[in-house]
């Protein structure tokens, strides 16, 4: 099928994942880039603290696992839209990929926003970047 390349700058988090799921569903191959640029609607503190309280959660080596990369994270958000226990969903999530920035083979070429995922167009919105709550759970600094 198709390739989509959705750009996740400004992008609400779970809208953004609604719709890279379907799109993944429906046959389509996703490529999500700028993925530390993703917002989290709610307050910073709020939901930087909510992540923490999930990242310490579980056995270290049976998990569930919350990683600290946020192209990981975003990936691992977009899994929870899909049945990926069942065949379908399998396959489907492997046709996703999350880059941090854009890579060199994906420039240049046309991105799409997911319909209703801006968050400009909300100006009142408390929100933190995927990459903020990543940075707070001990990962790298992304800008």
């Amino acid at each position: 099928m198709a390739t989509i390349i959705i750009d996740a700058d400004n992008a609400i988090l779970g809208r953004l994942a609604a719709y890279a799921a379907k799109r993944a569903l429906m046959g389509d191959t996703v490529r999500v880039v700028n993925a530390e640029h993703a917002v989290v609607s709610g307050t910073p503190n709020t939901t930087v603290e909510e992540a923490k309280r999930e990242h310490r959660m579980g056995v270290p080596r049976k998990g569930p696992f919350h990683f600290r990369m946020p192209d990981r994270h975003v990936r691992r958000v977009i899994r929870g839209m899909l049945p990926h226990k069942f065949p379908r969903g399998r396959t489907a999530f492997a046709r996703v990929r999350c880059y941090i920035g854009t890579p060199v083979d994906l420039q240049g070429q046309k991105t799409v926003r997911a319909p209703g995922a801006d968050a400009s167009k909300l100006p009142n919105m408390k929100r933190v970047t995927v990459g903020r709550i990543c940075e707070e759970l001990g990962g790298k600094h992304y800008d």
